[in-house]
């Protein structure tokens, strides 16, 4: 009906009561106008009563709440989409004419008569829509290729996709590679896999290993694996440079097997930010030259840090935290334990605690910690900024987590003793925070349940969720982790306990996310010069020539309350290049601003704020740009990983030959992909104006006509 599946007219009262309402107005209505004074025509009786009855027939249909339910039934198409690599390894030279392969399949399936609507995206450091008729106009320049961005895109799609075509060489030079998340789309991946697989014949620096944060006048070893193919029993010399400083060479003989094992041993001598770099001899007839060398940043810090476990009572995860956190040897761990209200197992409790750059709080405070030291405990983490890590359980009491609860991300009101098992579950968004880039998602999702206190808990605006919970293997909505990081304040917030079955129960598979994830944190809370009120960041190290600089800032007042109205203005210098640009507020403190360099070198910035013509002081920091081209280091096409694409998503991927095969199988199954939606509508008619303003124009109608006639 109306092109309606159904129409339902539903009341918030039972329709009987309807019904005998309207059958009260009827009566009530003819019995007022079946004698009238004066005495007016019968016409008029009538058409009088006729309005009474309507208008007061509309009122109580109002009372009632009427709400008109409209069912559809629509047929929703199959639409495939098609991500197009519009990245500069596209332009790669390996004698298989990637562009060429491209644009062919483009033609090809443009004029292919597929079932459904075809819709078509460029991705590369982004991912966008591209009209059929722009597909010629693509210019294989991105300066990197995220995959991840692709789930992004059909995970927030209504609609009824089909397949999905990824037409790339398969090479990562961003974010994560999407496995698990592809998989959960439950849509086939039908990938074409553009450029060569074979080896050639090269030398390449790869798998570097160091540590981020490492600590001034204390040596660490700084790892890499040097591979080669037709190199076998050659000679190259490896060089490791802070700066433009030769630290320390090797001379190495290029091992049959094709993989060489390198080791340095690094002592920076002061603390502060340095560009290491590893150069690696190049030979003649390689390849590519540009594999050869790798650069990263490191920050030095002054001496080892002190860590202070605090636990409500002695238990396992106090000593699994404390057992991985020793295993640093730039750490000092100690612990203190309640073992009854006024008393903890250790002594010097007031020493301890003063000489503690992080604490840790383990199932603490109880309904039986001391007042007076948790008093401390509060003053100290807030007076001297001492970073915060808590594992919350049911133990914990909300009321005396009130003394601190300003430092944390969250806020709780009610802890029950009641528990669900869970599973983390990492944001998407979240792969290259700190605190999980360290273990990848498969890991994570190989963890076994924890219990998680069931609680009323509210997440702040300056919290950040990085890991939700899985309930029975169905994701909620439930924070796991949270940080916060806001100004001077760190702070990490683990919603559960006996995390020490992340390390016991996934021992025999080698992982060690557990170990990684705390020590991750730990330098996560230790970052340097996150005490400042003005802060400005790239969102990376290293660009490559041409790629957009993003640089954000935080500003803040002596307060440390977030100031939005202040002028910004960065000076960047580098090879031949001085330049100023301004910064401008999104909101909350926080600014953001761009620029492209095409001159390769190191940079610095220097920025510097005013308010109220007053200088509010200064950041500084370094990036490179040139050093590292991720999109021409790799010129080998990666089948493997688009092959274990398609077969966890139930596709298949085809090489460059296979095109016609590949539009064949994209015919077929588009054939019956076809689905009904069924598409509900609700409008509530009580609250139309439209019925207010018709009862109210209907009673104006009576009393006017009752006046014209001499009727009271």
């Amino acid at each position: 009906m109306f092109g309606y599946e159904n129409i339902n007219l539903t009341f918030s009262f039972n329709l009987i009561f309807f019904i005998i309402s309207l059958l009260i107005i009827i009566a009530y209505s003819v019995y007022v106008y079946k004698y009238t004074l004066p005495p007016v025509s019968r016409f008029r009786r009538f058409f009088l009563a006729f309005i009474r009855i309507i208008a007061l027939t509309l009122l109580v249909f109002i009372i009632f709440e009427p709400t008109l339910i409209l069912t559809e039934k629509k047929i929703l198409p199959p639409v495939s989409l098609f991500f197009i690599d519009n990245s500069k390894s596209m332009q790669i030279n390996d004698g298989s004419k990637r562009t060429e392969v491209v644009n062919r399949f483009i033609d090809d399936i443009i004029n292919t008569d597929v079932k459904g609507e075809k819709k078509f995206y460029s991705f590369g450091s982004r991912t966008d829509a591209v009209a059929a008729d722009s597909l010629n106009k693509l210019n294989f320049t991105e300066p990197s290729t995220n995959f991840a961005q692709i789930i992004d895109i059909i995970r927030n799609s209504d609609d009824n996709i089909s397949t999905i075509t990824i037409i790339s060489d398969g090479v990562i030079t961003d974010g994560s590679t999407p496995f698990y998340s592809a998989q959960r789309l439950g849509i086939p991946f039908f990938n074409l896999a553009v450029g060569d697989s074979s080896r050639k014949k090269d030398i390449e620096l790869k798998n570097v290993l160091f540590n981020e944060y490492i600590y001034a006048q204390t040596p660490t070893a700084i790892n890499a694996v040097i591979t080669n193919n037709g190199f076998a029993g050659k000679n190259v010399s490896a060089g490791l440079y802070e700066g433009s400083n030769l630290i320390s060479q090797k001379n190495i003989i290029l091992d049959k097997s094709g993989v060489n094992s390198l080791s340095f041993e690094y002592t920076p001598v002061e603390s502060g930010e340095k560009k290491i770099q590893i150069k690696v001899s190049v030979l003649d007839n390689e390849a590519s030259a540009l594999n050869n060398n790798k650069s990263f940043f490191v920050n030095i810090l002054d001496n080892k840090i002190n860590i202070l476990l605090i636990a409500g009572s002695p238990g396992a995860d106090l000593t699994f935290i404390k057992n991985s956190l020793t295993e640093d040897p730039n750490l000092k761990v100690n612990t203190l334990t309640q073992i009854s209200p006024n008393r903890f197992l250790e002594q010097n409790q007031n020493l301890l605690l003063d000489s503690a750059d992080i604490i840790y709080l383990i199932d603490y405070p109880t309904q039986n910690s001391d007042n007076g030291f948790l008093t401390k405990v509060s003053d100290k983490l807030r007076n001297k900024n001492i970073p915060l890590f808590l594992l919350l359980s049911s133990d914990v009491s909300p009321l005396k987590l009130k003394t601190i609860e300003d430092l944390l991300p969250i806020s709780v009101t009610q802890i029950e003793n009641n528990y669900l098992q869970v599973q983390p579950n990492p944001e998407f968004n979240e792969s290259s925070n700190p605190l999980l880039n360290h273990s990848s998602e498969s890991d994570w999702n190989n963890l076994p349940p924890i219990p998680q206190a069931i609680s009323n808990i509210k997440v702040k605006p300056e919290g950040r969720v990085i890991v939700k919970t899985l309930v029975s293997g169905q994701p909620r909505s439930n924070p796991l982790i949270v940080t916060k990081n806001l100004g001077s304040k760190r702070s990490i917030v683990v919603l559960g306990n006996e995390i020490w079955r992340w390390k016991l129960q996934t021992a025999q598979k080698n992982i060690k996310l557990f170990d990684s994830f705390l020590l991750s944190s730990n330098r996560w809370l230790n970052a340097p010069d996150e005490d400042k009120k003005i802060m400005i960041r790239t969102s990376k190290k290293f660009y490559a020539a041409g790629e957009p600089i993003d640089f954000s800032a935080q500003v803040y007042d002596d307060l440390f309350n977030p100031l939005s109205d202040a002028e910004l203005k960065l000076n960047i210098s580098g090879p031949e290049y001085h330049d100023e640009i301004i910064l401008s507020s999104i909101g909350n403190g926080l600014y953001e601003g761009s620029l492209s360099l095409t001159k390769n070198g190191d940079y610095k910035f220097s920025g510097q704020v005013l308010f109220d013509n007053k200088n509010l002081g200064y950041d500084n920091g370094t990036f490179n740009v040139g050093d590292v081209d991720p999109e021409l280091l790799e010129s080998r096409m990666n089948f493997d990983f688009l092959n274990q694409l398609s077969i966890e998503t139930k596709g298949k991927t085809y090489v460059n030959t296979n095109t016609d095969q590949l539009i064949g199988d994209l015919i077929q199954a588009n054939q019956d992909l076809s689905k009904e939606k069924i598409l509900t509508s609700e409008i509530r008619l009580w609250s139309s104006e439209i019925l207010l303003i018709l009862v109210i124009v209907l009673f104006s109608l009576e009393w006017f006509i009752r006046k014209r006639s001499g009727m009271l």
